[in-house]
């Protein structure tokens, strides 16, 4: 196994354990830098896929106490069947389209060109929402009513397209239809989990056959870096969520995309 080839599964790993849950793309940044380091054949498709299942059992370490709450309630507690019905409907409108046009996804839209525009666009959308957005009503998951969760299941659709970012379409959407911030990034990151277990279980069964036992060390490192950056990650953003909007990001996605966008440009 090359020692580059495994430094470059570092690399990837810690860019999607960093941007998972932040709404900048991490598939986004995934292709771009994937790109940048030659990085970018069928088989480093696959494993950009499969390394967001570190992330998210990220999410499943730093919510355990709430998730086994909510699982040895499921048949009897009230509050944890509304949240499991919440996350059934939210899950539903991504995955219908994504398993309907997922090889078109992959086929026309994984470039690093219509990864720029949708980051450039998508922090325009970033400062519109934060200037126009209404009054939250819902301060926690909780308090979220079925209507709330099928149309921000909606607004993540949006998120097939690479770029867009699914964290940042699921936040902005639970702005947009009345949760609090806190509430709309936690709701992000608890309907990522069926959604991002699908998504992976989905791609490696269509894919098993470009895998090859020597692939394992790659996949691993890769693995466990995306699972502690993304730890990091979402503690450091729950915090920040806690005190500042998301401008910084809208930003940071106008500036990034437009280098992007620049450099493919004129490549």
């Amino acid at each position: 196994m090359e020692w580059m080839l495994l430094l470059k599964a570092f690399v990837l790993g810690m860019l999607e354990g960093a941007t998972e849950f932040l709404p900048v793309s991490s598939t986004g940044h995934l292709i771009i830098v994937g790109d940048l380091l030659e990085f970018n054949d069928e088989k480093s498709k696959v494993f950009k896929i499969f390394i967001q299942l570190g992330a998210i059992l990220a999410i499943c370490w730093e919510y355990r106490t709430r998730l086994q709450h909510v699982a040895g309630g499921a048949f009897s507690d009230k509050a944890a069947q509304r949240f499991i019905f919440n996350l059934c409907i939210a899950f539903m409108p991504a995955a219908l389209l994504g398993l309907a046009f997922h090889s078109q996804i992959k086929a026309y839209l994984f470039s690093p060109f219509t990864v720029a525009v949708a980051l450039i666009v998508g922090g325009f959308v970033i400062l519109i929402v934060e200037k126009f957005a209404p009054a939250p009503m819902t301060e926690t998951v909780d308090d979220m009513s079925f209507k709330q969760a099928l149309k921000i299941g909606c607004a993540q659709s949006m998120a097939l397209i690479p770029g867009v970012s699914r964290s940042g379409a699921t936040i902005l959407g639970g702005v947009i239809f009345g949760l609090s911030r806190k509430a709309a990034t936690e709701f992000s990151f608890f309907v990522a989990i069926p959604i991002m277990f699908a998504a992976t279980t989905f791609d490696l069964i269509k894919n098993w056959n470009l895998l090859v036992l020597a692939d394992f060390p790659v996949f691993a490192v890769g693995f466990i870096t995306s699972f502690f950056a993304a730890l990091l990650a979402v503690k450091t953003f729950i915090r920040y969520v806690a005190h500042h909007d998301f401008r910084l990001f809208a930003y940071y996605r106008i500036v990034f995309g437009s280098i992007v966008l620049a450099y493919f440009w004129n490549a």
